[in-house]
């Protein structure tokens, strides 16, 4: 069968993948596009396979809200470089992806990789596809769904930071600023009790250290450390910092003065805790030219 222009052209619509590729397939299928197609994909997963070790430590935050407000839901994807996670097929799969896990609220990422997209293929088929059509790995790190009576508020930094906080009352805009300020100033707790008691064990004797090494009598020391524990507590804790836009009133007043509590917040950012290997720009360009 001879392979016309035409069915190059439909099958490069269908698949996303260049002119060369899509008539090398249409010839080994003889013309049979749903062959080439079938074909292509199963190309595609063996390639996607042969990345799946390279480190992806880009990427994009997505955060999708419930119409009313009460459910959020946010998620981090990751590539391997900053120009793909900008890529519009990359920005497209991941707001597709939060799309469907605050609908279905999926217990974990192993869960949220098996739903069905709308498109009918499965979340991961679809990653999995993305990765040979782009290639680089691509990989749905996580996400974190909140749930309330009152509102959550969100805010993204850009692509590479989200931020959720979980509110009482109805306050919109006061949620919002609050998510804000968490991006801003990365509280590790929302209260002092929510500290865990290794992290104030291991301030504690490190501001201890520094105390006594003042040389001062242990009556005034014992004070040079809860005063400066005190502090410290306030500097980690959303409710002891200074408001972002109003440092002259802690968080704490603030929502006291709203009559809302906060209840929770999450904070993402792309790559944090993922080891990056050096960059070594000969070797991934001599990669690049052996096809891998």
């Amino acid at each position: 069968m001879a392979i016309t222009a035409a069915l190059v052209k439909e099958l490069r619509e269908r698949t996303g993948s260049g002119m060369m590729e899509c008539k090398k397939a249409l010839v080994e299928s003889n013309g049979d596009i749903d062959a080439a197609i079938e074909a292509m994909r199963k190309a595609g997963l063996a390639k996607a396979d042969k990345k799946a070790d390279r480190v992806a430590a880009e990427g994009v935050i997505a955060i999708e809200v419930s119409k009313d407000g009460k459910q959020a839901v946010m998620l981090e994807v990751n590539s391997e470089t900053d120009f793909v996670a900008k890529a519009d097929d990359f920005v497209n799969f991941v707001n597709e992806v939060a799309q469907k896990a605050l609908a279905n609220q999926p217990a974990d990422v192993a869960a949220l990789l098996a739903m069905t997209l709308d498109s009918g293929e499965t979340v991961d088929n679809k990653r999995q596809a993305l990765i040979a059509k782009i290639g680089e790995n691509i990989q749905v790190r996580r996400f974190t769904t909140l749930q309330t009576a009152g509102v959550i508020g969100a805010y993204r930094h850009g692509d590479r930071i989200g931020t959720m906080v979980q509110m009482s009352g109805d306050n919109a805009e006061l949620a919002r600023d609050l998510a804000m300020h968490v991006a801003a100033n990365r509280p590790q707790a929302v209260s002092a009790d929510e500290l865990s008691q290794e992290l104030i064990e291991k301030e504690r004797d490190i501001v201890a250290t520094q105390a006594r090494d003042s040389g001062k009598p242990e009556a005034i020391i014992e004070k040079m450390i809860e005063g400066r524990m005190s502090k410290f507590v306030n500097e980690v804790t959303l409710l002891g910092q200074p408001f972002v836009k109003d440092p002259d009133v802690t968080v704490e007043k603030l929502v006291k003065q709203a009559g809302v509590t906060v209840e929770g917040f999450a904070f993402f950012e792309v790559g944090e805790g993922i080891e990056k290997k050096a960059d070594n720009f000969a070797e991934e360009v001599m990669a690049q030219a052996r096809g891998n």
